[in-house]
């Protein structure tokens, strides 16, 4: 992988505070933050391919956490918004509320990059730590920290 997930984040496309509770509309806030990022060619197509995939499966991985994701032609590289909700958002088609919200796109022709990825973040949310010093994290930059310390935590370990 091109590097480490914390190199994938940027404190701009992170939001601490998700206004909506509803799972489509939190999402486009989200998804949102990655409009403009110069490696998303074609926002609205990549947001379309995202709510296509949400409609398929769930994308939620349990503890409060999903993973919405779209292979895409229309990003050049990997991107990832993240948006984390006080309140929680309802997940209907698995009954779950989520509270961290990781939105991915990845390329269609390197699916091997969003393998990595999502290993590495299955890893992190594994220790009950990690997740709750990401929803304790004050500001963006604090919750990319947070990130950065559950990897190195994680690459002492492998």
């Amino acid at each position: 992988m091109a590097g480490r997930l914390s190199q994938l984040l940027d404190p701009s496309r992170i939001t601490l505070n998700v206004q909506s509770t509803k799972r489509t509309v939190a999402l486009n806030e989200v998804a949102r933050l990655l409009d403009g990022h110069p490696d998303v060619t074609n926002f609205q197509g990549f947001y379309n391919e995202l709510l296509a995939r949400e409609r398929l499966d769930t994308t939620c991985l349990g503890n409060e956490i999903a993973l919405p994701h779209g292979r895409t032609e229309h990003v050049k590289k990997i991107v990832m918004a993240v948006g984390r909700s006080p309140a929680g958002i309802h997940f209907e088609n698995s009954n779950q509320n989520v509270r961290l919200m990781f939105v991915l796109g990845t390329p269609k022709s390197n699916p091997g990059d969003y393998l990595q990825v999502v290993s590495a973040l299955c890893k992190i949310f594994k220790d009950p730590a990690n997740r709750e010093a990401l929803l304790a994290a004050a500001t963006p930059e604090a919750f990319v920290q947070a990130i950065v310390s559950a990897e190195e935590k994680l690459s002492a370990h492998a």
